[in-house]
């Protein structure tokens, strides 16, 4: 039964006649309140068929929503299979029993403490694992195996020591910047985060508007929630925003994204390029694993569940075949400054110069991708000599992400010749706990340790950063000890092992 969706003299479906459609061979599903015929998309879903088929014939917007942008279904299932607005009030409505992790968390949030109470990034990171959902804090919190490198990327930054200068005239603070031309208040930029609207309902835009009022740059992601055109419509000129990119195996559609993205005004192609598959990030694996019913030991063809958390949900489109004779082509296709996010060696630095991109972000993806990678201030310190060796330096601007918690990590990437840095993570728990208010003071926090650890390293402003002013020998010696870091411990969330299947009581 079709039904054209533009028809506004069309009558409601009717729940029940939807509910029919409920199997493999006739799947249905409501979302926002209209049905779609997903029966012939079943194999082709990123996640797997299973997920779809355990809301056929019912409603899957709760599902759909906090991981797929609202133009999702309008852009990708044929208009044959938009089958029109449902009567909801015929929609049987399903029974939740009891969920004793829910109301602890709905008790948590009665007693989180005031947003004036959070002191620094970390304290964000401490509230958001208590209220946020399960599955939502495995997904933003999770890293890759046994999640060494996401623990490096904060610990590097303790092996750096500053060397102060005393007796300079530090009354008046600038740091601001520029990066890829732009003009900004303090370096660093609000890096691409997948799926915010699992910590908000109104997902990235709120993260642009934290951006706008502390005049640092959005990185929009290609996995947000939201969708393009909504976070830029959220922002305000002259706002600046980037653009990052998971390149599409069709590049018919990669030309078309970057293209309308250079046509909106977006200012940077931040090209992907250490995920030509996605890392297992086991905690969102695992948070996942009741969720879609899965049975490990089903191995025949379509009843494998591919839907291993999040992340491997919205991922299927990524092209491992990305190499270095595609830059030429994304050199020709657009004029937007292109930077290769995710290079990990200093080798790949001088590539990137040679096959004339504008930038280059040092990143591990997080700690997300591949375990043991080395953290982005530790390439950062053999990059920048071997650049400065070639007289480079000037060429190509050098970024880095992963770790990033404190202004003093700020202050040490550039220190050792990062133009900014990106930070991701820590906004998206502000955001989660407390929504804009909390991305607007995690931000005001790092401008305000920003000042005071300029004044007391003796420097006034960006440019007088230098190699100098900082002990690097400890930092690529993996076994260094350092000071316990005790915010960091209590908010890092042990990976755990399998848990006992609970048995009926009879």
């Amino acid at each position: 039964m079709n039904r054209d969706s533009n028809d506004t003299q069309a009558v409601k479906l009717n729940g029940a006649e939807v509910a029919k459609h409920n199997s493999r061979d006739s799947c249905w599903v409501i979302v926002h309140g209209r049905a779609y015929d997903v029966t012939e998309f079943l194999p082709e879903h990123p996640g797997g068929p299973k997920i779809i088929l355990k809301y056929a014939g019912k409603d899957a917007t709760e599902e759909y929503e906090p991981i797929h942008p609202p133009d999702t279904l309008e852009k990708f299932l044929d208009k044959s299979k938009h089958l029109g607005e449902v009567d909801m009030n015929t929609v049987e409505k399903e029974e939740k029993g009891d969920d004793p992790e829910e109301e602890q968390r709905q008790e948590m949030i009665k007693r989180m403490p005031i947003l004036e109470q959070c002191y620094n990034l970390l304290d964000f990171e401490a509230v958001a694992r208590k209220v946020m959902k399960k599955t939502a804090w495995a997904y933003y919190s999770s890293g890759a195996d046994d999640e060494i490198t996401l623990r490096e990327n904060h610990s590097a930054f303790h092996k750096i020591w500053f060397r102060p200068r005393i007796l300079v005239d530090v009354e008046k603070i600038d740091f601001s910047t520029t990066m890829l031309g732009t003009k900004v208040d303090i370096p660093f930029y609000v890096t691409a985060t997948a799926l915010g609207k699992l910590g908000n309902p109104e997902g990235e835009v709120v993260l642009t508007r934290g951006a706008k009022k502390h005049n640092v740059i959005q990185m929009i992601p290609t996995l947000a929630s939201c969708s393009f055109d909504e976070i830029m419509d959220a922002a305000e000129a002259p706002q600046v925003q980037w653009l990052q990119l998971y390149v599409n195996k069709n590049r018919d559609i990669t030309k078309k994204i970057v293209q309308h993205a250079e046509a909106r005004g977006c200012k940077g192609l931040f090209i992907t390029v250490d995920a030509p598959q996605l890392g297992r990030r086991e905690k969102d694996m695992r948070s996942k694993f009741s969720d879609v019913g899965s049975n490990v030991q089903s191995s025949s063809g379509d009843d494998v569940d591919r839907s291993q958390g999040a992340a491997r949900a919205i991922s299927s489109f990524i092209d491992p075949s990305l190499s270095w004779k595609d830059i030429p082509w994304f050199l020709s296709i657009t004029k937007m400054p292109i930077i290769l996010k995710g290079v990990q060696s200093v080798e790949d630095v001088l590539k990137a110069v040679e096959a004339g991109v504008h930038g280059v972000v040092l990143s591990n993806h997080g700690g997300r991708q591949l375990d043991f990678a080395r953290s982005g201030v530790e390439v950062l310190a053999e990059v920048m000599p071997e650049l400065r060796k070639r007289g480079w330096d000037k060429k190509i601007e050098v970024y880095i992400d992963g770790g990033v918690r404190r202004a003093t990590d700020i202050i040490k990437a550039l220190c050792l010749g990062a133009k900014g840095v990106g930070i991701g993570r820590p906004f998206l728990y502000a955001m989660s706990a407390y929504g804009l208010p909390g991305v607007d003071r995690a931000m005001q926090l790092l401008k305000d340790e920003m000042e005071m650890n300029m004044r007391l390293i003796g420097c006034s402003s960006i440019d007088q950063l230098n190699p100098s002013l900082i002990d690097t020998r400890a930092l690529s010696m993996h076994t260094t000890g350092v000071p316990g870091d005790t915010l960091s411990m209590n908010v890092y969330d042990p990976l755990v092992g399998p848990k006992e299947k609970i048995v009926a009581k009879l």
